[in-house]
């Protein structure tokens, strides 16, 4: 059964774990209940800039991602601390829609769980469960404050290699787009003996 937790009062991202290792979420309370969202951090990062293109669009251009700015960056403030320890809704992310109300100035973001389900000796399948879709509303500031949290998240990650986008660990990376060579998957030898 669909779930509309209505206008939001606390809406946010934080990830959980250290970098490399990281688990993200999205979590949302109103006077309807609460939801944690768990997802892939490049569909946080596709959500963030989705709404960056929404909010440019809205104001014509009046409200943009601050990139950079002086000083050092306010830390995030993560979930709150009178946020529900078991909330109303808790579920893996399979699929986003993010709608934009001109009417009531107010963006509307409906979530599709994802079901894993695991059978002995069988694949693991997938399904999504759109007949437990959870809704809710946020307005452009809030919109524009989640999507400004979010950046700041997945920057404060592992870097990345400015040429080929793949985690740097603090190791030797050998870059595919440096060299212009392919990445080598594996390194045959051949024993002495076959070459007599």
């Amino acid at each position: 059964m669909s779930v509309d937790l209505g206008y939001t009062n606390v809406l946010g991202t934080d990830a959980v774990g250290q970098p490399g290792q990281r688990r993200f979420r999205l979590f949302a309370m109103s006077e309807r209940g609460s939801a944690v969202m768990w997802m892939e951090k490049e569909h946080l990062n596709s959500l963030s800039l989705a709404l960056d293109r929404f909010l440019a669009m809205i104001s014509e251009g009046q409200i943009l991602r601050t990139e950079a700015q002086a000083g050092t960056r306010p830390s995030l403030e993560g979930m709150p601390a009178d946020f529900p320890q078991r909330p109303s809704y808790e579920f893996q992310v399979g699929q986003m829609k993010l709608n934009y109300d001109e009417q009531e100035t107010a963006f509307l973001l409906i979530i599709t769980p994802l079901e894993i389900t695991m059978e002995r000796g069988q694949e693991p399948q997938i399904s999504m469960r759109e007949e437990d879709d959870v809704s809710f509303h946020f307005t452009l500031p809030d919109a524009h404050e989640l999507s400004s949290a979010i950046a700041q998240i997945v920057s404060s990650g592992r870097p990345v290699c400015p040429l080929c986008h793949a985690p740097l660990d603090g190791g030797p990376h050998a870059c595919v787009k440096q060299n212009g060579h392919r990445e080598i998957l594996s390194i045959e030898e051949q024993d002495e003996d076959e070459d007599e």
